[in-house]
């Protein structure tokens, strides 16, 4: 019945098409099915086959030799200017409308996770840095801006958000992540995706899926765990971005997880990714990805067998040449052509609803207009502003004071350096974005003098330029110590780098000689203020220990310099909050928030000393520097009279918690208030704590505010040892506090 179906539908339509005098795939009046249905009638097999690949356009002059007739999937430019870009794309647009015979259009892609990346277009703070603004709404208001000007360039998908899971520091794409809590990456990557669909461009969460916690910190390598660990933790933040948002695609991952590769698994991206959690989107494959199942993964002999094995698990568009094999795959019956048609049928539906059969207009005018804008380059810094964690600030040494600290020195290998992160359409140099130096030169005028010496770069043994740098803190009144990571664009070479994509750290320790040029700086008696400027964290305790203050900067954008200017100054009171834990050391990770009881909670003594060394981590205690949410203001907040409306919910049911917010200090400032949940008793292990809810307020010296946090009782769920998603009955502690570790209060709700 169900083929007797096929063959009847798409005649229909023909037949209806014909009656209209022309195709009914063309008429924007039909519904989308009917005219997916009437095209996909009309297409060939190898027209099929290229509609499941991605294929780059190269220059606007290659295209007439590139494309030929064909229509793809997909294709992407990613190292030209915005303007080019947009000539390139009008040029592909018009090529496929006169030349191919169906005029099927294809999707312009590009990276987008820090704004669009083609080189001129604004340049926003990395991911890691978007999620510690704790601002949703900031973001989805970023994404917006860079949709539109994607919109202007000719871009209709971004293969962006990450929502990988940061639980191993030594990764190098920590900063791609938005942290380590899997509610919070829902949170961040909600707003990320609607303000791009907003604006008529796709979004594409990645990877799918459990990528971002590879065995020993390594990029690609396998991942670890259960079915129920899976449910609980990776699938989570796809789970609610797929149900509340509807991302137009997925991409899968490299990885492997408990041993079956991803990319390959019919069971992770069909049954799971569209039945379970929903997805009616294509999936595209990441880079090479489908050939990798041979080269890497060993799963198959042959390329040829490596693209049947992900045609059928759902991979519906390949970004590698392996694809090609397909068309004689399915004439050998190796392969059938419902497989094919499947995924045209996905990629074709995006085509017609973002309208791009009645003409995608480009005018690469507009991008003069659009791109980069005043308003975009204010909203950066806004960002900016708000991404910046202060984590120490002893006797309140910040923000400077000015009368007191006339001469200031700036050393270290990021403070005459903006560090954008990989995927940013930045030179190697940074010079495109405002650094340390320059923003903080700037803001002060004539009002202080400020030096710059590097002292060490970020990777080599080399300090033969510590004391130079030594001598020029002795000469000033107080010293600001930039140190962290470097990362590049990997797709432009990007080298000597110590994070970003395939720069992994065996060490978690300040790379190169960073830690001893902090060490030295120290020892001048100079106050000390360190920035720290990275992409992920590293192990700061020396710096927790010995710095008046120490602001965290996570690759910032092009306006971090101006922005950590005015957060020193006080021009802006720092609002950030941390969503990655900083660990004690190296061996003190994974250090996440959200770990079981048992797996830090254990009594034992203090760790003791190299003279008497303890029980359990014998020199050290086995927690964070400092924790998920932590992060200090210039002002002061009191938290009271926390109420819960309903005390005995349903499982059903959404409580709201309020609480009162009182700014007791004598600067405006911004308080982001955080509710975590503690299921006291469970049939299964539960992480001790973990994130449900949060709200960002603004207050004035002296002002109050009720602040409400709904509560679904969903939230509350767990998977139980046969793998049901059940919320169990009992009592349940939620805490509201100002970060994970400082929790103002609490109340204890009993689901019936």
């Amino acid at each position: 019945m169900r083929n007797l179906r096929k063959m009847v539908l798409p005649a229909m339509f023909v037949a209806l098409a014909a009656t209209a005098g022309s195709p009914l795939y063309k008429n924007p009046k039909a519904p989308i099915d009917a005219r997916v249905e009437d095209l996909l009638s009309r297409m060939t097999l190898e027209e099929k086959v290229k509609q499941m690949q991605n294929n780059p356009t190269g220059k606007a002059h290659e295209i007439a030799d590139r494309f030929k007739g064909d229509s793809y999937g997909t294709t992407h430019e990613m190292d030209c200017n915005a303007y080019d870009a947009a000539v390139i794309y009008k040029t592909l647009g018009e090529h496929v409308k006169k030349n191919n015979r169906l005029g099927i259009p294809i999707i312009n892609c590009a990276e987008g996770i820090q704004g669009i990346l083609q080189n001129g277009c604004t340049l926003f703070p990395h991911a890691i840095a978007q999620s510690t603004t704790w601002n949703p709404e900031l973001i989805e208001e970023m994404t917006a801006a860079c949709g539109r000007e994607a919109r202007a360039i000719g871009i209709r998908q971004v293969l962006s958000p990450v929502l990988d899971i940061a639980r191993e520091l030594r990764w190098g794409r920590v900063e791609e992540t938005f942290g380590e809590d899997p509610y919070m990456i829902a949170e961040m990557a909600k707003a990320f995706v609607n303000g791009y669909q907003g604006e008529g461009v796709l979004a594409m969460p990645k990877h799918f899926v459990a990528h971002g916690t590879p065995r020993g910190g390594l990029n690609c390598a396998s991942v670890a765990g259960g079915p129920a660990e899976m449910r609980n933790l990776y699938l989570y933040p796809f789970r609610r971005v797929i149900a509340e948002c509807k991302p137009g695609a997925i991409m899968s991952c490299y990885s492997a997880y408990d041993g079956e590769p991803l990319t390959g698994s019919r069971y992770y991206m069909t049954d799971v990714l569209r039945g379970e959690l929903g997805h009616t989107g294509y999936v595209y494959s990441d880079w090479g990805s489908v050939e990798r199942l041979k080269t890497f993964h060993h799963a198959v002999d042959t390329p040829e067998e490596a693209a049947i094995m992900a045609a059928e698990a759902g991979i519906d568009v390949n970004v590698d040449w392996t694809y090609q094999t397909l068309v004689d795959a399915v004439r050998q019956g190796k392969i059938s052509e419902d497989v094919i048609d499947t995924s045209v049928r996905r990629v074709l539906r995006k085509k017609f609803e973002l309208g791009l059969f009645e003409g995608d207009k480009i005018n690469p005018d507009d991008v003069k207009k659009v791109v980069r804008s005043k308003e975009n380059i204010d909203l950066a810094k806004r960002v900016a502003d708000e991404s910046i964690v202060l984590t120490e600030n002893k006797n309140n040494i910040l923000p400077l004071d000015l009368d007191k600290y006339k001469k200031i020195a700036i050393v270290g290998p990021n403070g005459h350096y903006a560090l954008m992160g990989d995927y940013a359409w930045v030179n190697p140099s940074g010079e495109e974005g405002i650094d340390l130096y320059e923003g903080l030169t700037e803001a002060l005028g004539d009002k202080a003098t400020v030096t710059y010496t590097e002292g060490c770069d970020w990777w080599s043994q080399d300090d033969s330029r510590i004391p130079e740098a030594v001598k020029a803190v002795e000469d000033a009144d107080i010293a600001i110590v930039a140190v962290g990571t470097r990362s590049t664009f990997l797709g432009r070479g990007g080298n000597k780098n110590t994070a970003g994509e395939g720069y992994d750290l065996s060490s978690l320790d300040l790379p190169g000689k960073q830690q001893q040029l902090l060490e030295a700086v120290v020892a001048t008696g100079k106050p000390v203020i360190v920035t720290f400027i990275a992409g992920k964290p590293l192990v700061l305790k020396y710096a927790q220990d010995h710095a008046d203050a120490v602001l965290v900067q996570f690759c910032g954008g092009e306006q971090q310099g101006a922005a950590m200017a005015d957060v020193l100054l006080g021009n802006v009171n720092p609002s950030g909050k941390l969503t990655v834990s900083f660990p004690q050391s190296t061996g003190n990770t994974p250090c996440f928030y959200n770990h079981y009881d048992t797996d830090r909670e254990e009594p034992f003594d203090a760790p003791g000393s190299y003279d008497e060394p303890r029980l359990h981590y014998i020199f050290e205690a086995p927690e964070p520097v400092w924790n998920f949410g932590h992060g200090l203001s210039y002002t002061t907040f009191e938290y009271s009279d926390i109420e819960v409306d309903n005390k005995e919910p349903k499982a059903t049911d959404t409580v709201t918690v309020k609480v009162k917010v009182t700014n007791t200090g004598d600067r405006e400032g911004k308080e982001t208030v955080q509710l975590y949940v503690n299921d006291v008793v469970s049939t299964v292990s539960t992480p001790k704590q973990q994130l449900k809810g949060f709200k960002k307020v603004n207050l004035k010296p002296g002002e109050s505010q009720v602040v409400e946090i709904a509560l679904p009782m969903k939230e509350l769920a767990l998977w139980n040892s046969r793998l049901e998603e059940v919320v169990e009955p009992g009592d349940f502690e939620l805490q509201i506090g100002a970060a994970s570790d400082d929790i103002r209060g609490t109340a204890t709700i009993t689901v019936k």
